[in-house]
């Protein structure tokens, strides 16, 4: 292994961001050494980790290298799995770093994690595969014990187009998607994104929330049908709160939907392996792991990146 520290991207505290040097622990049995190619900026949990509104999960605390959607090389394998030097897999995170927390430990040039952790990913689908864990975001949403799925989807962002997709991958009928930008309507792949102001339906009887709106609720349930579900399954950093009485005259739930296990990650990757579902067309950015800082920047601020990606491969 060289010896040569890695780099990895570094919250030191809110919005003080840098790309520096980071002490790696040992492999031990079990673990694989993995030198990352790509890793994403998430627009959601790392927006609330950089501006410090993260509610206090366990882990939690600065410094800290975010990231949880990585995808690399292994480099050291581990006898015990199937897994051999070479190999393209799928990293959601790792706790490698010493006294750096590992929240969630991704945005680095290499890292040490457990093997049984990481998902083999198909060479063809390179810089795509760092989707893999939205894609199962997506997925926990709607194949949760008794979920419905969507016929309504709110928000076009990665993973709103992730939610159609994947409902549509595991057999079920095209959502409308509502998108209040326009530049954002586009790259529908199958099913229909309107301007809400312009859907004069009701009687919606399962609507999934990805837009992370915490104002957003009295709207959704003046559009369901009596008994219907509202998932919610996005991040969201305020309050949420509703009307009683339409919700109650109407019956309506309400299901929140956590973030994927690693089960909905081997699924995911099944549907992808077999043809059913497609990361393409979600990635829009793209710049070097040095330029962290203002790729961060972009992926919070510009309305037009929808995934930036992180480039390690010369950040070695």
């Amino acid at each position: 292994m060289p010896a040569a520290k890695p780099l990895a991207v570094v919250l030191e505290a809110p919005e003080r961001l840098d790309v520096r040097p980071v002490s790696l622990a040992a492999p031990h049995d079990g673990d694989v050494v993995v030198d990352v190619e790509w890793s994403g900026i998430s627009t959601g949990t790392e927006r609330l980790l950089y501006t410090g509104t993260m509610p206090q999960f366990p882990g939690m605390g600065y410094p800290l290298v975010p990231g949880y959607e990585c995808v690399g090389r292994v480099t050291r394998d581990d006898a015990a799995s199937a897994l051999k030097q070479g190999d393209r897999v799928f990293v959601p995170g790792a706790r490698c770093f010493g006294d750096i927390k590992g929240l969630f430990g991704g945005s680095a040039s290499r890292v040490v994690t457990p093997a049984a952790r990481v998902v083999p990913v198909a060479d063809s689908l390179g810089e795509e595969a760092t989707l893999l864990a939205l894609a199962a975001t997506a997925y926990h949403a709607v194949a949760a014990p008794g979920a419905s799925l969507p016929d309504l989807i709110v928000g076009h962002g990665v993973l709103g187009r992730l939610l159609a997709r994947v409902a549509m991958a595991v057999g079920g009928d095209a959502p409308v998607v509502w998108e209040t930008s326009k530049n954002r309507r586009g790259g529908g792949q199958g099913y229909t994104v309107i301007d809400p102001a312009a859907d004069t339906r009701n009687g919606y009887a399962s609507i999934y929330d990805a837009s992370g709106s915490a104002d957003i609720l009295d709207a959704l349930i003046g559009r369901l049908s009596p008994g219907g579900e509202i998932a919610l399954a996005g991040f969201y950093e305020s309050r949420l709160g509703f009307e009683f009485p339409p919700a109650f005259m109407c019956e309506a739930r309400i299901r929140v939907a956590a973030e994927w296990k690693e089960q909905d990650l081997r699924d995911t990757a099944r549907l992808i392996a077999d043809g059913k579902l497609s990361l393409k067309g979600l990635i829009t950015h793209h710049r070097s792991a040095l330029d962290a800082p203002s790729a961060y920047r972009t992926a919070f601020n510009d309305p037009d990146c929808l995934k930036m990606i992180l480039d390690w491969r010369s950040a070695r």
